[in-house]
């Protein structure tokens, strides 16, 4: 264990995207666990592009000058409670941290499934499996043979996506991304039938060249000129699942998508968001799902993983550039 304990603040509101500067790392002694609590060395943590929107002047956003939450994985190292053992692995919230002092109700401890890594527990088997779980399964209700079309699809969510849909039986599958390497990766390797680079020209272009048919189903964590694209695309009694928005988590100021709105009515069309802290009662039927795909190879994780807690703001300001494949997760150099 370290002699200091180490926590990020943000120390500023960014304008567009934001930078090291926006960010501070403050030491201190580390905390001794109060009864009832137990102390907590993180080992994984998630940076995910909520993070964003939290850290404007924003109704729940993050507080300046205090330590940032995320979902991160720890060993419990000193305990006051016998519902968290020393030695215990869990999953708890308050990270962006070294150290974390948490209670038994802030934790989840995490069942031990073989040939399954941690990391899992913060992508497909965490809160990014489970908002691409519930997209599927709860909002847009796939049926075998829904063609699907998923944006940002290189990303966690994206990936996590893709990889459910396959193993759910999807028809065609399609996804946008911002490089060609990604393109080239959602092809060969996570299982999209086509892919196309965003920058490459009007999403509406690209989309009817990669899925000339139509799609039944969109998986929505882009908004803006792609959401419109997908109305034009969708047929009778399409779907839209509306997860995120990066296209303005960064410039808030542009304009928003402009679509025929009779599309709506015409073809019966249902869009519908949701926030996956609604459905965590779904984490077991995610494990029931995934891990044995997991333990047999037929789902493969698609992350980025960084070494060394000192470089969480440099992979989180990564992840918002669309540096990473999959989800981003740091990890203890120790």
């Amino acid at each position: 264990m370290t002699e200091i304990a180490v926590t990020v603040q943000q120390t500023a509101r960014p304008h567009g995207f934001p930078t090291t500067a926006d960010f501070a790392f403050v030491e201190s002694a580390i905390p001794e666990p109060a009864a009832g609590t137990a102390l907590v060395r993180n080992l994984y943590w998630s940076v995910d592009p909520y993070h964003r929107e939290m850290m404007d002047d924003v109704p729940g956003g993050f507080t300046l000058r205090t330590p940032l939450e995320g979902r991160t994985l720890g060993r419990v190292v000193a305990s006051r409670t016998p519902e968290l053992p020393e030695g215990e692995i869990v999953f708890h919230r308050q990270g962006w941290r070294t150290h974390s002092v948490v209670r038994p109700e802030e934790t989840r401890r995490l069942p031990r499934f073989d040939k399954v890594p941690p990391t899992a527990y913060l992508s497909v088997l965490g809160g990014t499996g489970l908002t691409a779980y519930v997209g599927l399964t709860r909002i847009a209700r796939l049926r075998e043979g829904d063609d699907v079309f998923v944006s940002a699809a290189a990303g966690g969510v994206g990936t996590a996506t893709g990889r459910f849909a396959r193993l759910m039986g999807a028809g065609r599958l399609v996804g946008s991304a911002g490089s060609a390497a990604k393109v080239d990766h959602l092809t060969r390797e996570v299982g999209y039938d086509a892919a196309f680079d965003h920058h490459d020209g009007l999403p509406s272009a690209l989309l009817a060249e990669t899925a000339p048919d139509g799609i039944d189903v969109y998986v929505d964590n882009v908004g803006g000129e792609q959401l419109a694209a997908a109305v034009g695309a969708l047929r009778e009694f399409g779907r839209i699942v509306r997860i995120g928005t990066i296209s303005r988590y960064n410039t808030p100021d542009a304009p928003p998508p402009h679509f025929d709105h009779a599309d709506v009515v015409e073809k019966s069309l249902r869009m519908e968001g949701f926030l996956v802290s609604n459905y965590r009662h779904l984490q077991d039927e995610l494990y029931e799902f995934a891990v044995p795909h997991l333990q047999s190879g037929r789902l493969a994780l698609d992350e980025t993983v960084v070494d060394g807690f000192e470089h969480i703001v440099d992979a989180f300001v990564g992840m918002l550039h669309g540096r990473n494949t999959g989800k981003t997760i740091v990890r203890d150099r120790a």
